[in-house]
């Protein structure tokens, strides 16, 4: 039925947001994602929405046959459920499609039905209309393919960049001008208002996370240094737990103590490791090893009131039993609040010559040799000197490379 962006201009925005995209998502299977069209009253009540509607020209429409009415019926049924939004604009792009009257009339009835203005879309996909084709080698590698065979997945023009104001004000009316200053100037949302707010069941009723805390850090001391707790570590110990208490911090601390007791409890080996080694609340909850009355640990390194975040905490935990702990953090904390992070190798030189030369339509050996004439540790302006170093003249023996080195 047409294309939907949904802009977030709040936190409550981003939250609802956030909560609906997964819900799509684990709605199907991985990679994927299902969207109903209920789901767009429920979630997204917070958002500012601009809708496009589908436009499909005459000769679409008899190409498509019957699949037309299949579109018609999805444009309406989308309308349905997106009337008497509060925040709803529709959006009209103008980029010189040979179509741009008919795509305004669509977009004017469209808001005339669903009672909201209009409001002015560039589909801006690059900064500057040189880089057409950067934006189509890029298209290609998002398909898989090669540029001569995306078809009608090509931008039709050089239009979809970021136009300069004056030719905006040539473009489109006024009043869908103004609109974008008006959807801009609610928008006020930063990530930086985004805090963790950690698991409050883990601390037993009637305490305080501080409490609780202070009886665990004493507790293990206790075991730590079963004779006598060195007068060196209650002074450490108290200077922690007040930093700790000043950043409210304690949740943190319980929740990695929580993980790390049920592995130590069903014998799971496991070891915290890097700056956390330098703090000796970390030790007595035995989350480290490193006896801080043997060795000099600076605090400082793990946690101070600079860093305005909590402390990373690595723990280790023997692979062999590893999904025995991830499984009783998803039990525990369940679906809604617990999730796999994974760390992703960097897009470096080689792969970024990989995907562009298949996208350019080079032969598997000359990409590979292409890539091999590199290694991670030459500089962008190495380039063409190490491309000529492997036997491949830019300008002369491969003249397609030109485009493939711009």
């Amino acid at each position: 039925g047409g294309t939907l962006v949904a802009l977030a201009p709040n936190k409550a925005a981003y939250e609802s947001l956030s909560a609906f995209i997964s819900l799509c998502r684990r709605r199907s299977q991985k990679g994927e994602y299902q969207l109903l069209l209920h789901d767009l009253g429920l979630h997204l009540e917070h958002c500012l929405l601009i809708y496009l509607p589908a436009f499909i020209d005459t000769e679409e429409k008899s190409a498509q046959g019957n699949n037309t009415n299949h579109h018609t019926k999805a444009h309406h049924k989308t309308q349905q459920f997106l009337m008497g939004h509060p925040h709803l604009w529709v959006g009209y792009q103008r980029g010189h499609y040979g179509n741009d009257e008919q795509r305004y009339q669509l977009a004017y009835q469209t808001a005339t039905l669903l009672n909201c203005p209009m409001v002015a879309c560039g589909n801006v996909h690059m900064h500057s209309a040189a880089r057409l084709p950067l934006q189509h080698t890029l298209t290609a590698i998002r398909h898989n393919t090669a540029v001569q065979q995306l078809g009608t997945q090509l931008a039709v023009n050089a239009e979809c960049y970021l136009r300069p104001t004056q030719k905006l004000a040539r473009l489109y009316p006024e009043p869908l001008l103004r609109e974008t200053l008006n959807i801009a100037d609610r928008c006020h949302f930063s990530l930086d208002e985004l805090r963790y707010q950690y698991p409050q069941e883990i601390v037993p009723p009637g305490l305080a996370p501080q409490q609780y805390l202070r009886e665990l850090v004493m507790q293990g001391a206790r075991q730590r240094w079963p004779a006598a707790v060195p007068a060196s570590i209650k002074k450490q110990i108290e200077k922690e737990l007040a930093l700790i208490k000043e950043l409210a911090y304690e949740y943190y601390f319980l929740t990695v103590h929580d993980i790390v007791d049920f592995a130590r409890q069903r014998n799971i080996l496991c070891q915290g490791r890097g700056s956390a080694a330098n703090s000796v609340v970390c030790y007595c909850l035995f989350i480290t090893e490193v006896d801080p009355s043997r060795v000099a640990v600076l605090f400082e390194r793990f946690i101070s009131k600079e860093r305005d975040e909590p402390p990373d905490i690595d723990v280790d935990f023997e692979h062999e039993r590893r999904e025995e702990v991830i499984q009783y953090i998803y039990k525990k904390y369940s679906r809604e609040r617990a999730a796999l992070a994974a760390t992703v190798i960097s897009y470096r030189s080689r792969s970024a010559i990989r995907d562009v030369g298949k996208a350019l339509g080079f032969n598997s050996e000359l990409t590979e040799k292409l890539s091999r004439s590199l290694g991670w540790w030459h500089k962008p302006a190495e380039l063409e000197q190490q491309l000529c170093k492997a036997g491949l003249d830019i300008d002369i023996n491969h003249p397609s490379l030109n485009t493939a080195y711009e």
